[in-house]
């Protein structure tokens, strides 16, 4: 079985005017976005149409990152907005329960304590079924400070999750600062929040807490020296310098959506297969055809099969056995759909 626990919700593109309202409106406005059974139906099987072409069995799909607004006033507009994919991706799930699974937006809203978006987490889990979270470190996107992902600040949330038994994706969203493009933002934010998580007690304070970091952990896997001098310059001592750098870094797990032969194998190498989850983010910024080979960047089955360093049962822990492990709410079906 081939499961994509990377992607985001393909909807209609109406769906989209009622963003716009949200915002025109300031969030006054509550009439909804009128996607009906039939519209949502339309969209699910260009996904799944999508998905058979390149041999997916099952998405794991989440709200698109950079349409999130999470630093938008008034608040109120995050929490419509993220409920409201929320209830897509729940919807989509139902009509396609073997080929979908979902992974619920949270509305972490800039400057506001994590507390806020509880109701929105229990509410996707306990009554829409989603079996994991995204998580934006940076709710300001870009234009303000929040905490890193290793202060206390996020451990309401940290708590919570464990208490469900939730795991979450770490994915950062818009990115309005004025130096970075969105898709540069993603990159910089993954780096930053292995890092902060590495020096920090999270995870001697929340040891079942299960964080997938998107992208391939950012820049971390391919400046990995330059992170294990410093924590030995300092000497193995107690708390998050207890243990040499690499061994704490297996205490995430990463997704695949790097769209490059060579960098899957540094992250294979670096952190082992057993912590990597098969991801493409298809369709999304690597649905594109290189020239010089006629192949999809995000066509990413045949190139981890390709990888010649990989034993049959790691590349079953990519595929399917990993995402198992870190997604225990998830059912999967019986009977792979395309493989």
């Amino acid at each position: 079985m081939i499961v994509d626990s990377h992607a985001h919700l393909v909807a209609p593109e109406v769906f989209y005017a009622y963003r716009a309202q949200l915002i025109g409106s300031g969030g006054y406005h509550k009439n909804g976005h009128g996607i009906t059974d039939d519209m949502l139906a339309e969209s699910a099987a260009q996904n799944i149409a999508i998905m058979d072409g390149v041999g997916t069995d099952v998405q794991f799909i989440s709200p698109r990152p950079f349409q999130q607004m999470h630093s938008f006033e008034p608040q109120a507009i995050v929490h419509r907005w993220i409920a409201a994919n929320n209830e897509l991706i729940a919807r989509t799930v139902q009509m396609h329960p073997d080929r979908f699974a979902g992974v619920a937006g949270l509305p972490l809203c800039a400057g506001t304590p994590v507390e806020s978006c509880l109701p929105e987490l229990n509410r996707a889990v306990e009554e829409l079924g989603c079996v994991g979270v995204s998580v934006n470190p940076d709710p300001y996107e870009g234009k303000g400070h929040t905490p890193t992902l290793g202060d206390r600040f996020w451990y309401p949330l940290y708590e919570r999750l464990v208490e469900l038994d939730v795991p979450a994706m770490i994915h950062s969203a818009g990115c309005y600062n004025g130096r970075e493009v969105y898709s540069d933002h993603f990159i910089t934010e993954a780096s930053i929040a292995v890092m902060s998580l590495m020096r920090s007690d999270v995870f001697r304070d929340f040891p079942t807490l299960k964080l997938m970091i998107s992208h391939g952990g950012g820049s971390v896997p391919y400046q990995i020296g330059r992170w294990q001098a410093a924590r030995l310059s300092r000497g193995l001592g107690d708390g998050p310098d207890a243990e040499r750098f690499e061994v704490s870094l297996r205490r995430l797990w990463f997704d695949t959506v790097l769209y490059n032969k060579e960098s899957l194998e540094l992250l294979f190498k670096v952190v082992g297969p057993d912590r990597c989850l098969f991801s493409t983010e298809k369709p999304g910024s690597g649905s594109v055809v290189d020239p010089a080979t006629g192949q999809w960047f995000d066509d990413l089955k045949p190139v981890i099969e390709s990888i010649d360093t990989l034993t049959d049962e790691d590349r079953h822990a990519i595929f399917e056995g990993n995402a198992r492990a870190f997604f225990p709410r998830w059912k999967a079906p019986t009977t792979p759909a395309a493989s």
